[in-house]
């Protein structure tokens, strides 16, 4: 088959949007998955619907692969991106050729090329997604470093070389899920300027003229499908190796004054993107409804036979858990208005039974502990100190999480080993974590979640203090015991 370019869909006599020639206008820290097809998607349905007419520089946040930029060459910065997923109850698959990326760099080869990037009047936008650990101050960078290790570092330099010549700065949407995103870049890039010794009169510059914007993110992205990759690309008619997926669903809160709608037509172009004076009630409501009905459910469900979320979606006793979880215990909890989490929490349910997607549950039990104390305790705390009660079913899923641990009853490689049924199972969480358990093996119900509750590593005392928890906990460890975990969860209904 012929590579996907510009070339090859002129002789298929291509039908759709595409945007050949149009003013760089977005410079982009990241050329992996999730960005195309989360950001550059947005970018790219923006010049089809509101008129943006930008095209988008790639770069490598670190570098030394040519030839993954060089990918882009060969494909006149075109890819494929498919999103799938459930839709008022139905499965949908979308298939969009993105054209508004217009090459991609690679900061070790291309350095200068990526500096002259900032004497470009029309670049006013720089996004970004290095990884939660791509947001950090290395002393070791230094300014004349070509280029300096961190992403920040590189920022730093591009956003120097833009005062020199006297232009105005940017708007940058870090898209790295680090808390605060935007205030933690800044922080950086200020270190760097004073560990640099740069003039007084850029500081000002930099405060002034650029806005940095904290940004939540969501969006499952798949990736390049290599299991699928041949067929969807004979299907396609082209051979495309930068083809992404990615589900249906995507949203992006942005902590910036209404003036960025002036010059980014998210709301012209019908986008999911929202501009927020405080993201921060959002990324709450993230991270208690997705992440914590994640984390309340998988490890019970797990235990009660399933493998995949969406195995979960399609058995009533799971989902009538998960639903009464999310609905009855963790929205009471949260203070956006009710309707707006109500059709959140919709959105959510559909995502989990995305036909496409087989999420399996061990992957997302990894790291309970952390993930439980960051993105469940918080909804049983709240919940507690505005009804007087405790959350029945969040409780259970405490309960839920020790027997997932304590049932291990081996040590193996970095992990414990547990057993469901005739199947056993891995494990895998922080190293003390590990060895907590398996110090505590063996013992009545009411023993482990003594020790589990009063672990102040596990929960700084949160858990001790909640009047009746223990007990509560202990009773459900207790009928899982007793009727197994799949009886127990209908329990709860």
């Amino acid at each position: 088959m012929d590579r996907l370019c510009y070339e090859t869909l002129a002789r298929q006599a291509y039908s759709g949007y595409l945007l050949r020639e149009a003013p760089e206008r977005v410079l982009q820290f990241g050329e992996g998955g999730f960005l195309r097809a989360f950001a550059d998607h947005f970018i790219d349905e923006m010049n089809e619907k509101a008129g943006f007419n930008g095209k988008v520089v790639l770069v490598q946040p670190r570098g030394g692969h040519p030839e993954a930029a060089d990918c882009f060459t060969q494909q006149d910065g075109l890819y494929t991106l498919i999103l799938r997923g459930r839709e008022n109850g139905r499965g949908e698959s979308r298939a969009r050729v993105i054209s508004c990326v217009s090459r991609c760099l690679d900061p070790k080869r291309d350095w200068k090329e990526l500096l002259a990037c900032a004497e470009n009047p029309d670049l006013r936008f720089i996004v970004s997604n290095t990884t939660e650990a791509g947001i950090v101050f290395d002393p070791a960078c230094g300014a004349e470093d070509a280029p300096p290790a961190s992403f920040p570092a590189k920022l730093t330099a591009f956003l120097y070389r833009r005062f020199q010549v006297g232009l105005p700065g940017f708007w940058i949407l870090p898209c790295e899920l680090n808390d605060h995103n935007g205030g933690l870049l800044r922080e950086c890039l200020l270190r760097y300027a004073a560990a640099w010794g740069l003039e007084e009169s850029f500081l000002i510059w930099l405060e002034r003229e650029n806005h940095i914007c904290s940004t939540l993110v969501d969006r499952i992205v798949t990736g390049y499908p290599k299991a699928e990759a041949e067929d969807l690309c004979r299907e396609l008619g082209y051979e495309d190796r930068l083809l992404d997926t990615g589900e249906l669903f995507g949203a992006w809160i942005v902590e910036a004054p209404e003036s960025l709608a002036r010059e980014l037509p998210f709301e012209k172009a019908g986008l999911p993107v929202r501009l927020v004076d405080d993201y921060a009630p959002y990324k709450e409501r993230k991270v208690r409804i997705l992440n914590g009905a994640h984390t309340s459910m998988v490890l019970g469900a797990y235990l009660a036979g399933q493998n995949i979320v969406r195995g979960c979606m399609e058995d009533e006793v799971i989902r009538g858990f998960l639903d009464g979880t999310v609905r009855h215990e963790i929205i009471p909890t949260l203070d956006l208005p009710r309707a707006e989490l109500e059709e959140f929490a919709d959105a959510v349910a559909e995502r989990f039974n995305n036909p496409y997607i087989d999420h399996a549950l061990l992957s997302i039990a990894l790291n309970s502990t952390a993930k439980w104390k960051a993105r469940v305790l918080p909804s049983v705390t709240d919940y507690v100190r505005r009804t007087g009660t405790l959350p029945r079913r969040l409780t259970f899923s405490f309960a839920a999480y020790v027997a997932f641990y304590h049932n291990a009853s081996q040590r193996g490689e970095s992990c414990l080993i547990g057993r469901r049924g005739e199947d056993t199972y891995e494990v895998r969480d922080d190293a003390w974590v590990l060895d907590f358990y398996d110090r505590h093996r063996g013992g009545s119900a009411r023993e482990i979640i003594h020790a589990v509750v009063n672990e102040p590593r596990m929960w700084d005392g949160a858990l001790a203090e909640l009047p009746g928890f223990e007990e509560a906990a202990a009773a459900a460890l207790e009928r899982i015991e007793a009727v197994g975990m799949y009886e127990a969860m209908r329990e709860c209904l």
